[in-house]
């Protein structure tokens, strides 16, 4: 597997442990205050991360290891940015929070069309048979 690969299951692995503490917290407390923003930890934290590992741990002996690194760190700043301003911006709608929210969508989005692109050059590049 290649370390890329490793980088996304071990930054998804702390994600998920956040967004099951996050979660049991919340139905301890019965506060659903946070859950777009727990539901958010957990699609792009965990499942997004998982994927992005899959894909360059079955396509490693093509992968541009440029363009995965640069994947995980838009990916992984986007989430880091992200939902704390989204779970700050939550309780009170408090829009000074807002920028963050923004700043960690671009960089999540970003991440996204760096994958496209390693995703279609996965598709177009020439095989043997």
């Amino acid at each position: 597997m290649p370390r890329v690969s490793a980088a996304f299951f071990a930054l998804g692995v702390v994600y998920l442990l956040l967004g099951m503490s996050w979660g049991m917290q919340m139905g301890g407390t019965e506060d659903f205050t946070m859950m777009p923003a727990h539901a958010h930890l957990n699609l792009l934290g965990w499942v997004t991360m998982s994927i992005y590992g899959t894909f360059y741990a079955l396509t490693h002996a093509s992968l541009s290891p440029r363009l995965a690194w640069i994947n995980f760190a838009l990916a992984a700043i986007g989430v880091a940015v992200m939902i704390p301003s989204l779970a700050l911006f939550l309780p009170a709608h408090n829009v000074k929070f807002v920028p963050g929210i923004i700043v960690g969508e671009l960089l999540t989005v970003s991440s996204l069309l760096v994958f496209a692109v390693s995703v279609y050059r996965e598709l177009v590049r020439p095989r043997l048979a």
